[in-house]
């Protein structure tokens, strides 16, 4: 499977995604391999319960039940889930946290990418909090409160501070020699399907 298994029982199996590879399968014969096929490989019963972008490394949950996957989909659509992700983004930020409350919506014409929409995007919110200066930029911990797509990429790149190695949303400057895109998934704590009990996971930044 060649993939880091962070944590697994009868009910969810929780795996560290590297940067660049798809959650699901894509269109095309060349988007089918993917997170979710690899784990299927040592658990065939697994079932998707929610995504991080093809560029994102860090933790993804399988159900491997289907009343698994029903509670899990309920405890992200709920919001019982607490999430956070460590990123490197262009710029010095001034102030230690703030509040990112921006709405977003598909750019149909250029899709996939999202946009920043006052009228027509969906209610989205990201907080931020300072870590540490870095050469590149500034290290932050984002935790966002809805999941939209791109959510994160997205509200940093609004208040200019775009993430460093974002091929999509940050400065072309900021590309060059960038192996991936520096955002990484590592913290999440959630209801355990069955028992109801906090489940805590944890995969250490790579950056």
């Amino acid at each position: 499977m060649s993939l880091e298994v962070l944590y697994a029982d009868h009910d969810l199996v929780a795996i560290n995604k590297p940067e660049d590879l798809l959650s699901v399968p894509g269109r095309g014969e060349d988007k089918q391999d993917c997170a979710w096929r690899r784990v299927q490989q040592e658990f065939p019963t697994a079932r998707v319960v929610h995504r991080l972008d093809y560029a994102t490394s860090g933790i993804l949950v399988f159900a491997l039940t289907l009343d698994a996957q029903r509670g899990l989909g309920l405890a992200f659509q709920q919001r019982h889930t607490e999430k956070h992700y460590i990123a490197i983004v262009n710029g010095n930020l001034e102030e230690c946290h703030g509040t990112i409350d921006l709405p977003m919506r598909c750019d149909w014409e250029n899709r996939p990418l999202q946009i920043v929409d006052h009228e027509q995007g969906k209610h989205a919110l990201t907080h931020w909090r300072k870590l540490a200066d870095e050469p590149l930029g500034s290290r932050v911990l984002l935790q966002p409160v809805t999941g939209r797509s791109h959510q994160l990429r997205v509200h940093m790149q609004a208040i200019g501070h775009p993430i460093i190695g974002d091929r999509f949303y940050a400065p072309v400057a900021s590309l060059h020699n960038r192996e991936r895109m520096f955002l990484h998934a590592e913290a999440l704590s959630l209801p355990h399907p069955t028992t109801g009990a906090t489940l805590s996971l944890f995969a250490a930044c790579p950056f």
